[in-house]
């Protein structure tokens, strides 16, 4: 299908965001808004958000991508992925805006992009959202990380014979066996100051919208990232969010290799035919 792309504007609060619109001759009722991970604008790494947006407008699924308040070319002070749900309230104002025919809208985000999505649908309960794409959710605390590392790269390296064999000869370093107690004795006290606070972390955000959210969600994991790996963990141990990995909404794809950003051209692919594929599905329903 034939699809054009024009870029826009749009006010958030006293600022003005810029974005660009990829309308295909007819869109369908659900259109998408990719939400940028990191400090960086709408073209994503190695140009991934505009490439996502024309596979899907080829597909008759308008998509918008755009620019937080103080990035790229959008006026203002940057802001922390926690504070951008005005941002993306206004974003899918102006989609809506622009396509009367679309009704509702799919978030579309990686790392910390996935976890600003999860903490708008928290904040605001907007049922114009109908479903929630999230590839690599960043959940990042010291004590994560720690975790990760010890499960994913210490307990490999433990099983290995060359790092015995170097161990027996002096090979390994004492850094090296230091690093791994002071990544242990991370863990255990970020588990420790986690149960002693009732401070709401932007991880609670993330899990409570995940939790009160009625639409479809699509999470997308990449197979040689700690990100990913850290979000599986967290998941998986704290108990706001128990049972959330296997809420029946849910579809998960694992993606072996695939680095954070899915920069291999065949993982990049895979991204976009399970995101079409499931939002196909979700306005099919």
């Amino acid at each position: 299908m034939n699809y054009t792309e024009q870029a826009i504007d749009f006010a958030c609060g006293q600022d003005t965001l810029i974005g660009v619109l990829a309308s295909p001759e007819v869109a369908g009722p659900v259109g998408v808004i990719v939400i940028v991970g990191g400090p960086q604008y709408r073209a994503g790494s190695h140009r991934q958000f505009v490439l996502l947006s024309r596979s899907l407008a080829a597909a008759g699924i308008a998509v918008l991508r755009f620019d937080y308040t103080g990035m790229g070319d959008s006026t203002g002070d940057q802001k922390d992925f926690g504070d951008v749900t005005p941002d993306i309230g206004a974003a899918i104002d102006a989609l809506l805006a622009h396509l009367p025919q679309v009704r509702q809208v799919a978030l579309w985000g990686l790392c910390d992009g996935a976890s600003a999505a999860m903490m708008y649908c928290q904040d605001t309960r907007d049922s114009r959202v109908a479903g929630l794409c999230l590839l690599n959710p960043w959940v990042r605390s010291e004590a994560s990380l720690a975790r990760a590392h010890v499960k994913h790269y210490y307990t490999r390296r433990l099983r290995q014979k060359e790092f015995w064999v170097k161990l027996a000869s002096g090979k390994v370093a004492g850094a090296a066996l230091a690093g791994l107690w002071r990544n242990v004795r991370m863990f255990r006290a970020g588990a420790a100051t986690a149960s002693a606070t009732r401070q709401l972390t932007f991880q609670q955000r993330m899990a409570l919208g995940w939790r009160n959210f009625n639409g479809d969600i699509l999470l997308l994991l990449s197979g040689d990232d700690y990100t990913a790996k850290e979000f599986v963990e967290y998941a998986g141990m704290d108990p706001a969010w128990a049972g959330l990995l296997e809420a029946k909404q849910l579809v998960r794809h694992d993606l072996p290799g695939a680095d954070h950003t899915f920069s291999d051209s065949g993982n990049r692919a895979e991204v976009e035919t399970y995101t079409l594929n499931w939002l196909l599905q979700c306005t099919n329903r």
